[in-house]
């Protein structure tokens, strides 16, 4: 009889396993704290544009990835959900993705639709962090915003051009 529970246990708890893993996460992975982005090639410069706040304690490279496809370190504390969504219409030749948080010590982690990432730190002029790389594709990409020091809170400004 104990073997029989213990049985139905282990098979409940498959089934669980498996419901969570074919539902839960892609709903997941199509979720963003803040604003999407949505972009064809020569969008206007105000469709590249969201905002949002950073903050969170959670080691980005933790839910992400240590090494970007250029073999950069991937830094940063924030949340395990991205904080944006953007979707590529078209493949785009370059694209430069950057933050303005007005000071505070950023980083950037974008994954794209084959499971690259992308990762950006400090720029030459500034503590706030910029991806700038060629050969973007089509497709949906997760973007996390993330700081150098755990659980700052402050707004910032996302900007992707051309």
């Amino acid at each position: 009889m104990l073997t029989n529970s213990i049985n139905l246990w282990k098979c409940t708890g498959a089934i669980a396993l498996t419901f969570v893993a074919f539902n839960v996460i892609p709903a997941f992975a199509n979720s963003a704290n803040f604003e999407p982005l949505i972009l064809s090639r020569g969008f206007p410069p105000s469709s590249g544009v969201v905002s949002g706040f950073t903050g969170g304690s959670i080691s980005l490279p933790a839910v992400t990835t240590v090494r970007d496809r250029h073999n950069q370190l991937c830094l940063g504390f924030g949340d395990p959900t991205p904080d944006h969504i953007m979707e590529l219409r078209a493949n785009f030749p370059r694209l430069t993705v950057e933050l303005n948080s007005r000071g505070v010590d950023t980083t950037l982690i974008i994954r794209g639709p084959d499971n690259t990432f992308r990762c950006g730190d400090n720029t030459e002029l500034s503590q706030d962090a910029r991806v700038t790389d060629p050969d973007w594709q089509q497709g949906t990409y997760q973007i996390w915003v993330g700081t150098k020091q755990m659980g700052v809170r402050r707004r910032y400004r996302l900007s992707v051009r051309e």
